[in-house]
């Protein structure tokens, strides 16, 4: 079946950069969005950013914006997560998410509720 995996996480000083990567493999005919989630110890997941497949827009969370960047190939059904001045409060487990079919309602890219399938999650932790 579907298997979505992700890969980069590590340890990095604040400041510093690290990339993500995330691969989707088997049977998945459709792709609707791609995105980003994490969730620290002791707090609920949170959305970070999302690639949106249809005239290839993207979105990102308030707190990253400006600092993290998507991207990804649809066709290959991959993203990847740039991320730059990385600051402790970054530190979490980073988890990949795909939604196959688009959903109607504002924020729905937000929503992890609103995904199909997901990677076990990479960590990220940031020193200061």
């Amino acid at each position: 079946q579907v298997q979505v995996v992700e890969s980069g996480g590590g340890l990095v000083q604040a400041g510093g950069s690290l990339r993500l990567s995330c691969t989707v493999s088997g049977a998945t005919f459709t792709n609707y969005a791609m995105a980003w989630f994490r969730q620290a110890p002791g707090k609920e997941r949170e959305f970070v950013a999302a690639q949106k497949w249809i005239r290839g827009e993207t979105v990102y969370s308030d707190s990253v914006k400006g600092r993290f960047a998507i991207s990804g190939d649809k066709a290959r059904n991959t993203v990847a997560l740039e991320m730059h001045s990385l600051k402790p409060d970054d530190t979490a487990v980073y988890s990949c998410a795909l939604m196959l079919h688009g959903r109607i309602g504002s924020h729905w890219y937000d929503q992890p509720s609103n995904y199909d399938y997901w990677g076990q999650g990479t960590q990220v932790t940031v020193s200061s």
